[in-house]
């Protein structure tokens, strides 16, 4: 049997149905269609994963001039802007009290400078008057322009978001000119509209963290003494709070006139950052200066009697100190120390040399009472310095605790002639600590003279 035989008599392939382009098209149209929601699908899983990110980096800041400026700089992530800016408004509510910018180049900058920020007049205020979401895609043809001052860069388009904080406007956000050069869309305003929900959460945040945190300082300070005259001793303290979230502290620093008429320094620090370390500091800085004031003994037995008062009366926790009288010697000044685990003080010389006054540190307080504490000695130069500090002012997580006790010692050597109220802010303003722990210093100036200025004596004032 021939093979066109074979075929007629079905043993060969089946025929194939003629194709119809019409089902074709419908498929390509179909397979286009699910490609393109497919996409679409991927852009908005990309832009909430980009929205649940920016919200966690905006609520990340806790201060609020760094959270105001967050949100502009993760609004302007989000949608592609070259520009962005929020003004606040002010308590009034009628025009903007402050206006935070990001995007411009330092020459745009530079071209501004001078140029007051804007106060929310043409197309700006806009949504101070109405917080609905506002899509601008030719800001100098809009009718309520009121045009840019000179050095402005050339803008077109506009997204604008009102931000409410509690029920109230804070602001409003406004973001120009996308990379891509196309205007706005519906899409860039539904993202920015949700980032402004989740920024009015953490402005609102940071504004608690402050009264927290301004309350905490001012508690912190009113257990700091005012020190005394100390003349012909010059004496300056700072104290600065930590830059963490938990601001309270156990650092403290004191000064006085003794009965003998020596001056006593004392400086000292509790392990811990919350209320219970403020309450535990406040307890042992009054014990001490009692201690201190009333009994004429060294500073080591100072410290023995605290430590076996504490450690039978009160539970506290692990705390540092220095303790220290300068006492009129027969050619100056004398120092006499005693240190339980605390840093030893720096001296500063006329000449500008530094040294540690580095001896035996002792234990600190809360550790064993049995541990007896000597005691150490200097001579002081007339007109050296002596700085008392803790050691938030120096530690860094990155670095040793000796690089930063060299940092310290360039630092005071550079500004000790300073007037002493300037030299401990500049110590403090520029420590070379991480700033994670709160900071107390205590300067002392050491006098030419080895006698205290005899008081006036009573009777009529002269002529």
């Amino acid at each position: 049997m021939s093979e066109q035989e074979g075929e007629r008599e079905g043993h060969g392939p089946a025929p194939q149905p003629p194709q119809d382009p019409g089902l074709r098209l419908r498929l390509d149209g179909e397979l286009e269609r699910i490609g393109t929601q497919l996409r679409a699908l991927a852009d908005a899983k990309d832009r909430l994963q980009g929205l649940l990110n920016a919200a966690l980096a905006i609520s990340s800041e806790l201060d609020l001039p760094a959270v105001l400026r967050r949100i502009v700089t993760t609004a302007m992530d989000l949608v592609g802007a070259r520009y962005g800016a929020l003004g606040v408004l002010h308590e009034s509510g009628e025009y903007l009290s402050e206006f935070i910018t990001a995007g411009l180049s330092e020459e745009e900058r530079a071209a501004l400078s001078g140029v007051p920020f804007p106060h929310g007049r043409g197309v700006l205020g806009l949504l101070i008057n109405d917080p609905e979401p506002l899509r601008v895609e030719n800001i100098p043809a809009h009718p309520s322009s009121a045009g840019f001052p000179p050095g402005h860069p050339p803008m077109r388009t506009l997204l604008g978001v009102a931000i409410s904080v509690r029920g109230e406007i804070y602001g409003d956000l406004y973001l120009s000119e996308r990379h891509d050069g196309r205007p706005f869309d519906r899409e860039d305003e539904d993202i920015v509209v949700a980032l402004a929900g989740a920024a009015g959460i953490a402005i609102e945040n940071a504004r608690l963290f402050g009264h927290v945190r301004e309350s905490a300082e001012r508690f912190q300070r009113l257990l700091l003494p005012t020190l005394p005259d100390l003349s012909p001793f010059e004496a300056a303290t700072v104290y600065r709070p930590a830059a963490r979230p938990n601001q309270l502290g156990g650092d403290w620093y004191d000064a006085m006139v003794l009965p003998d008429d020596t001056v006593g320094v004392a400086i000292g620090d509790v392990a811990g950052h919350d209320l219970d370390a403020a309450a535990a500091m406040a307890r042992i800085h009054s014990m001490l200066r009692a201690l201190h004031y009333d009994r004429r003994t060294p500073p080591s037995q100072v410290l023995v009697q605290l430590d076996r008062t504490l450690q039978a009366t009160a539970d506290i926790p692990v705390t540092t100190v220095c303790l220290a009288r300068v006492e009129p010697h027969e050619t100056g000044w004398v120092l006499r120390w005693s240190t339980a685990g605390h840093f030893p003080p720096l001296l500063i010389t006329p000449d500008l040399e530094t040294a540690y006054l580095d001896a035996e540190p002792g234990v600190p307080l809360g550790v064993s009472t049995g541990i007896e504490r000597p005691d150490h000695t200097r001579e002081l130069p007339a007109g050296s310095l002596l700085l008392f500090f803790t050691d938030g002012l120096v530690e860094h997580h990155a670095r040793s605790i000796d690089e930063g006790l060299t940092a310290l010692a360039g630092l005071a050597a550079t500004h000790a002639e300073r007037p002493l109220k300037e030299f401990v802010r500049v110590l403090a303003d520029h420590h070379p600590s991480d700033g994670q722990d709160d900071m107390a210093l205590l300067a002392l100036r050491i006098p030419a003279g080895t006698r205290r200025p005899e008081p006036d004596p009573p009777g009529d004032p002269a002529v």
